[in-house]
């Protein structure tokens, strides 16, 4: 009996953010409306009161980042969001068929 093999797991999207900062509040609305149309797993990560995420991120959040590579800083490119996920999506998917 052949068995059905596993889905890929989702693609990882993760945004660095900081409270009262405005383009993060945008960048997260745009992220967390596309995540039902894109299916991805979403991490939010505050780097408030965190030293070391200070230094790494404060002069570029909002940060976002895809499977650990950085996207965008300050502003999301939705349609350029779009074909990276899709993207990594499918290589996912290839990859898991091999």
């Amino acid at each position: 009996m052949a068995s059905t093999p596993e889905p890929a797991p989702p693609v990882e999207v993760t945004v660095y953010h900081a409270a009262q900062c405005h383009l993060c509040e945008r960048a997260l609305a745009q992220v967390r409306s596309l995540r039902a149309e894109l299916g991805f797993a979403l991490e939010e990560v505050a780097i408030d009161g965190d030293p070391e995420l200070e230094a790494s991120y404060r002069e570029l959040i909002p940060v976002v980042e895809l499977d650990g590579e950085r996207l965008f800083t300050y502003y999301v490119h939705e349609e350029a969001f779009r074909r990276r996920v899709a993207a990594a999506a499918q290589a996912r998917a290839e990859d898991g068929r091999l």
